[in-house]
Parts: structure tokens; sequence; C-alpha cells
């Protein structure tokens, strides 16, 4: 599994309307709005770096609104969220 952090600029008043399409597309597991120099950030997950470049170049970056961005690559992801995952045999708490 790949995982990026992308940060993204919008058009003031497309904040809201850019994260609602993020999350419709396949692979990206989490869209924050943010303070500070960005707007948005997004969290993808995806199987491989071939899937990540068509999701951040073909998809993403298409979505109107969207001003600039800066995609960040994990080397490693340190995640409660991925252990819980891994060690998971499918029972739900």
């Amino acid at each position: 599994m790949v995982s990026a952090i992308v940060l993204l600029k919008t058009e003031r008043d497309k904040v809201k309307e850019v994260a609602e399409k993020l999350t419709d597309l396949a692979g990206i597991s989490e869209v924050f709005s943010v303070a500070g120099r960005y707007d948005l950030v997004a969290i993808l997950r995806v199987a491989n770096s071939e899937v990540m470049a068509n999701l951040v170049t073909d998809q993403m970056l298409q979505v109107e609104g969207i001003t600039d961005s800066e995609t960040m690559i994990a080397f490693k992801v340190y995640s409660r969220h991925d252990l819980e995952a891994m060690f998971s045999i499918g029972f739900e708490q």
C-alpha cells in the first residue's frame, strides 16, 4: 500500500465543494479542512505508485476550484488504523 498526504489550496468560496468532490474519489480516505497556508489536506491510501499518480494527476487536480497542491509520499506509516486493520479477523466490536 502507498500512502500520501496532499496539501491543497482552493478558491476561497470552493473549499466545501472541493472537499466533497475529493471524498468521492476512490483512494482518498480522509479530507480535512485546515487553517494555515493550505485549505484542505487529503490522505490517500492506494495499492501502488501508478494508482497514486493517476489519482493525483488525472483525478484530483482536475477538480474545479483547486488552485495549488503539494504531494508528500509517505515512506512509512505509523497508524493505529493500519495496525488494527492488519490484525483484524473480521469481527466488529
